[in-house]
């Protein structure tokens, strides 16, 4: 099993800045993927950023693409979402991910608030 804790979320002007931080604990794969969601109100769950733990190489969605940069600690078992230039349309619930043995994303953590006001 593992566990995901975010943290960072909060109240931001567009154009501002917040990081987002998800560590894992309990017993990861080493070959794992973890990412980030999020989800806006009245609208579907949508992918975000995701990082493979061996080699660090990343994607993005096209929304967030030079503005987002997901990044991870191994010797922390943490993951960073650093978010530049936010947008009103960034406000969503933002949930932490990890795969497992099935290489879906079996993990979530319990999501973090981030409201960008116009």
């Amino acid at each position: 099993q593992v566990q995901l804790v975010e943290s960072g979320g909060g109240l931001v002007q567009a154009g501002g800045s917040l990081r987002l931080s998800c560590a894992a604990s309990g017993r990861t794969l080493g070959n794992h993927v973890m990412g980030w969601f999020r989800q806006a109100p009245g609208k579907e769950r949508e992918f975000v950023a995701l990082v493979r733990w061996r080699g660090g190489t990343a994607d993005y969605a096209d929304s967030v693409k030079g503005r987002f940069t997901i990044s991870r600690d191994s010797a922390k078992n943490t993951v960073y979402l650093q978010m530049n230039s936010l947008k009103p349309e960034d406000t969503a619930v933002y949930y932490c991910v990890c795969t497992g043995y099935t290489g879906r994303y079996d993990y979530w953590g319990q999501g973090t608030q981030v409201t960008v006001s116009s």
